[in-house]
C-alpha cells in the first residue's frame, strides 16, 4: 500500500506527519534494551532503545530509515509503548499492531508495519537471556 492507496486524507495526513516528524526518533545512551533489525524485502532499517523501569518502558526510541510505513509505524508504537510492561509487549499480536495504525496492508507492508514491533520483542528475548545469565 502506498500513500496513494490510503483513500481517508485525515489518516494520510497522520501517517505523512509521523514519517516527517517522527517522535521519539533519536539514539539513546545506555539503553537496558537495544536492537538493531531489517526488512531486506524492502530495505527498511530500524535500532530500537529500551529504558526500563522495573518491568516497565520507562523511555523508548528507535533510529533508522525505510517506507513511510515503516517509520510512521516505529513512531506509532513508540508513542504507544511508553508505560506499558515488557508482559504486555510480549502478548502484541500482528492485529494489534494493525489496529493501532488502522490500516489494512498487503503482506509485504505488513513485515514493513511490524518492523519496529519485531525489534523490540526480540530486543526483549536478548535482555531476558542476559538477565537470566547475570542471576
Amino acid at each position: 500500500m502506498t500513500m496513494d492507496e490510503i483513500k481517508d486524507p485525515i489518516y494520510r495526513e497522520f501517517l505523512l506527519d509521523h514519517y516527517k516528524n517522527p517522535r521519539n526518533k533519536s539514539i539513546m545512551k545506555n539503553p537496558d534494551i537495544r536492537r538493531l533489525d531489517n526488512n531486506p524485502t524492502c530495505g527498511d532499517m530500524i535500532e530500537v532503545f529500551v529504558k526500563l523501569d522495573k518491568n516497565m518502558v520507562k523511555d523508548i526510541s528507535f533510529q533508522g530509515n525505510g517506507c513511510v510505513i515503516s517509520m510512521a509505524s516505529a513512531s506509532i508504537l513508540m508513542e504507544e509503548l511508553k508505560g506499558k510492561s515488557l508482559d504486555d509487549i510480549k502478548k502484541m499480536s500482528t492485529d494489534d499492531m494493525l489496529k493501532l495504525l488502522n490500516l489494512k496492508l498487503t503482506p509485504t507492508r505488513v513485515k514493513c508495519a511490524m518492523l519496529a514491533l519485531s525489534a523490540i520483542k526480540k530486543g526483549m528475548m536478548d535482555y531476558e537471556v542476559m538477565k537470566g545469565r547475570a542471576l
